[in-house]
């Protein structure tokens, strides 16, 4: 897993910066039931995605990083309504928010375990009827097709813990339901054969150790591939969103 105490100094410029930023909002945004006043926004990382939807009239948001570098630059972003916290241990009371975001989170956990757990906290900072909104299928996400994606076939692929099916599980067992879904297009994500070998050798995929010989020789199979700087296609991603029962 990557250290996003370090990742924080280059993460915007790496992550498709303000676009993808305003893309996440919007589709986050899009499922909050009318009325929506108070949000949660969970690994909220640098701020980008918490301050676009800080913007929208009427809606209060408070964003929590467990990663001080992350939380840092949010705080800049969103002054006096960002925290330092684990999301499997929320440093807020019961029935807090009417709505708790937690985009590109959960494929960042060790275990199924954890996954739930996080949703369980999700769940219990929640008011009752409230919604929570999080981003599943992450790495397949980034799979567009392209000869990227086919360089990199064989590796070894750990079970994802955000697959839908089981965060859809992990919902049902803290008594949350399905409330709708959306997509949206991760700006300036897509993948260069370049910056898929530095990917490589700093951790970003999670089945190849960064200095082993594997690391050599998916890096060697994309330093042979044409046009190294150019991205192939961006990749689409995918929110679930999951309503807590009004008389829980």
């Amino acid at each position: 897993m990557l250290d996003y105490d370090k990742e924080a100094v280059r993460y915007d410029a790496s992550r498709g910066g303000e676009p993808r930023a305003v893309a996440a909002a919007d589709a986050v945004l899009s499922l909050l039931p009318p009325g929506t006043a108070a949000l949660l926004d969970v690994a909220c990382g640098t701020g980008l995605v918490t301050r676009q939807l800080a913007a929208r009239r009427g809606l209060r948001v408070t964003g929590v990083d467990a990663a001080y570098a992350m939380a840092r630059r949010a705080a800049a972003r969103v002054p006096g309504a960002v925290v330092i916290g684990d999301g499997r241990r929320l440093p807020f009371p019961g029935g807090a928010f009417d709505a708790v975001s937690a985009v590109w989170l959960l494929h960042l956990l060790p275990d199924p375990e954890e996954a739930s757990a996080v949703v369980g906290e999700c769940a219990r900072v929640l008011r009752p009827g409230g919604v929570l909104v999080t981003s599943v299928d992450k790495a397949t996400s980034h799979d567009v097709g392209s000869d990227i994606d086919a360089a990199l076939a064989g590796r070894p692929i750990r079970g994802a813990v955000d697959a839908a099916a089981r965060v859809g599980q992990y919902a049902a067992a803290h008594g949350l339901t399905p409330a709708g879904r959306a997509r949206f297009r991760g700006h300036g994500q897509g993948r260069s054969p370049r910056s898929t070998v530095a990917d490589v050798h700093r951790g970003w995929f999670t089945g190849i150790p960064p200095d082993s010989a594997s690391a050599g020789r998916f890096a060697a199979r994309l330093a042979a591939l044409p046009d190294q700087d150019v991205p192939r296609p961006d990749p689409e991603f995918t929110l679930h969103a999951y309503r807590k029962p009004p008389h829980a």
